[in-house]
């Protein structure tokens, strides 16, 4: 009888540690899937988020110089401008931080913005003087000033909105997904515990 309850003692010890065996391989499996599927996520969101737009303008361009103190020389010249726009985050350039311990992924750095303008400039009424010709320098400084009134525009614009909404709806499926695989998604030191989070402590 001795025996008897020794050995069902040990049966059922061996079965207990099987199980805890079983059970403990069945839950890193559980956590490498998990991770597995953020990481696929990540990939699938880690993609150009372009937003295209397209912006005019018009701009009176002069120039005038005094030669020797006495001459003075003048010209101006109309630029009609035309631009396509494009506002875009390469999410490729995300970095994050995934801990299977604490079942956290955290997002250290976002990419910012990059604005591509693309301007088309046509020239009308061109007035010159006799010694103060158009000449190259002044056909860059022109372009200067026409890519920073556009920019300036672009960062005003809805534009730039539109670009940023997209950006929070790809994160936010991030947060979906690890809500419901029971992650915690931190940005930075932050804990993101709802989709509005995400607006909230990005911009």
């Amino acid at each position: 009888m001795r025996n008897f309850l020794l050995g069902a003692l040990l049966t059922a010890l061996l079965v207990f540690a099987i199980k805890y065996v079983i059970d403990r391989s069945n839950t890193q499996k559980t956590e490498v899937a998990s991770s597995g599927l953020i990481l696929d996520q990540i990939k699938n969101v880690g993609k150009l988020v372009v937003t295209e737009g397209h912006f005019s303008d018009i701009i009176t361009y002069k120039n005038d110089k005094t030669y020797f103190n006495v001459i003075s020389s003048k010209k101006k010249i109309i630029v009609m401008v035309n631009a396509n726009v494009q506002v875009s985050y390469d999410l490729r350039k995300i970095e994050h931080i995934i801990d299977q311990e604490t079942k956290t992924l955290t997002i250290t750095k976002i990419p910012a913005a990059e604005i591509n303008i693309n301007p088309e400039i046509k020239y009308h009424d061109i007035e010159e003087g006799i010694i103060n010709k158009f000449n190259p320098e002044d056909h860059n400084a022109i372009r200067k000033i026409v890519l920073e009134g556009l920019n300036k525009k672009v960062q005003k614009s809805a534009l730039v909105t539109n670009s940023q909404n997209r950006l929070i709806s790809e994160l936010q499926k991030l947060y979906i997904l690890t809500n419901s695989l029971g992650w915690t998604l931190k940005y930075k030191d932050t804990t993101i515990d709802s989709q509005i989070g995400i607006q909230e402590f990005i911009f």
